[in-house]
C-alpha cells in the first residue's frame, strides 16, 4: 500500500489552517503505525484541485461525493468509520477482477493513464481497460 486515504467533510471552516490542524493531529495519532495516512477535508477539494491537477472540480456536498469522483472506478470504495458501512457505488466486481477503468464522473484522460500505471507498477496483474 502506498498510503491510506482518510476523508472527512467539514464545510464549517474551509480554511487551510483548519484542515492542517486536522492533518497534524491524525499524523501524530498514527505516527507509530509505520504507514502514510493522507487526511483530506472533502469540503475543500474544489479550492486546491484546479491548481494541483488542472481543470475544474465541483464543490462537493459529502465525503461520498469525493469517493464517487476517484479517477479509477474500482477504487471508489470507502468505509464509514462510525458505522463500518461499506460504500462502493460501482460495486466490487472490477476491484476483485483487477480491472482499472476510467471514471466517467471524473473523466480525466490526462490523469487516468498515470494513475492506472502507478497501480500496475505495484500490482502487475492489474488490467487497464477503457
Amino acid at each position: 500500500m502506498k498510503d491510506y486515504d482518510v476523508f472527512y467533510f467539514d464545510d464549517g471552516d474551509l480554511s487551510f489552517e483548519a484542515e492542517d490542524r486536522a492533518i497534524r493531529a491524525v499524523a501524530e495519532a498514527t505516527a507509530n503505525l509505520g504507514v502514510e495516512v493522507e487526511l483530506r477535508n472533502q469540503a475543500r477539494v474544489h479550492l486546491w484541485y484546479p491548481q494541483r491537477f488542472g481543470g475544474a472540480y465541483p464543490q462537493l456536498s459529502s465525503a461520498r461525493d469525493g469517493i464517487d469522483r476517484y479517477l479509477v472506478t474500482c477504487t471508489c470504495v470507502g468505509i464509514e468509520v462510525m458505522s463500518g458501512a461499506l460504500y462502493a457505488p460501482n460495486g466490487l466486481e472490477n476491484l476483485a477482477a483487477g480491472i482499472l477503468r476510467p471514471n466517467p464522473l471524473n473523466a480525466r484522460a490526462d490523469l487516468f493513464p498515470a494513475k492506472a500505471e502507478s497501480y500496475r507498477a505495484r500490482w502487475p496483474w492489474l488490467v487497464i481497460a477503457d
